[in-house]
């Protein structure tokens, strides 16, 4: 068992409760339909595990986190500007999707497994002192810099297929020229955070390591097919030696916070051409991290697609 899917009741508890986008139900969904398709026996099954504040602290400021805390105590107030409440226990919650993620890597780099997938993962808004839409913890960002500081591997490709702009990865690593950085996100002048214009392509000595695709609202498979041939070519330039997919699923037709038309197809391609190009430079190891997706019956067939996709690549292996 090749791929190693992380799933247990403490990574569902990150979750901002009943009639909010993301609720605790979105692991369920993805699992059930994990079980129809008798893909849940193919996969390695990883319990969750919650990070160390020090772990966290490689991405995110220690008055931030100490913030965190104090909210997850009283569950009281915003952790933002009104999309990320805090609930009594946010600081577990969200310490858990980041350990779980850590576990993941460190399980890729020893060869215990060749693909990972963390569905509750993939929080690419908040950024290194605050939180942002719907995530706490940054756990992108905490996975590249626990595999610079942990394992010694610099030069990672971020790929993002959520519906929004993976902003806060993108500007944490803004003048990094070792995170190779591609996104296909629908057009920032339409849908929250505003950000990821075709111009932002990295500053300084990171200028060129960028790739930012804007769809324009509607946009279907024509449209992602087409752009991903560009994202393909850009990663694998970039000669990374990790590869990490944050596979929103609010970028499928019908979820009801953004625009676009894609449908899981879009997200099997984008895991299956990644486990490849994982396999020529990175010695397979490819990290899928589940990201938005507000329509459960969406975020089933675009996760359980790209688990399958992964499981394929891995047998082929």
């Amino acid at each position: 068992m090749n791929v190693c899917v992380t799933v247990g009741e403490a990574l569902a508890r990150y979750g901002f409760g009943e009639g909010h986008p993301f609720g605790p139900d979105r692991l369920d969904a993805f699992w059930r339909r994990m079980q129809a398709e008798g893909l849940d026996a193919r996969v390695r099954v990883v319990e969750p595990s919650m990070a160390e504040a020090g772990e966290i602290e490689r991405f995110h400021t220690s008055d931030y986190i100490a913030r965190v805390r104090a909210q997850s105590e009283s569950g009281e107030g915003f952790l933002d500007y009104g999309d990320t409440p805090a609930f009594v226990g946010v600081y577990e919650a969200a310490a858990t999707v980041a350990g779980s993620v850590l576990a993941a890597v460190d399980a890729l780099v020893a060869g215990d497994c060749q693909r990972a997938f963390v569905p509750i993962a993939g929080l690419h808004h908040a950024r290194r002192d605050r939180a942002a839409g719907f995530c706490v913890f940054n756990d992108c960002g905490v996975a590249i810099e626990a595999l610079r500081a942990r394992h010694g591997i610099r030069r990672v490709a971020y790929v993002d297929i959520d519906a929004h702009h993976g902003d806060g990865v993108f500007y944490a690593f803004v003048d990094d020229p070792e995170l190779i950085f591609a996104d296909i996100h629908q057009d920032g002048r339409t849908l929250y955070p505003g950000t990821g214009d075709l111009t932002e392509t990295g500053e300084g000595a990171a200028a060129g390591t960028k790739l930012n695709i804007p769809a324009p609202p509607g946009a279907d498979d024509a449209f992602f097919f087409e752009a991903w041939e560009r994202v393909e070519a850009f990663v694998r330039a970039g000669r990374p030696e990790f590869v990490i997919l944050q596979c929103g699923a609010d970028s499928l037709g019908g979820d009801p916070i953004t625009q676009l038309n894609f449908t899981a197809a879009a997200h099997g391609h984008a895991a299956a051409r990644l486990s490849i190009l994982a396999d020529e430079c990175c010695q397979g190891r490819l990290l899928a991290l589940g990201g938005g997706g507000y329509n459960r019956d969406n975020l089933a067939a675009a996760w359980t697609a790209v688990v399958r996709a992964m499981l394929e690549s891995a047998t082929a292996g």
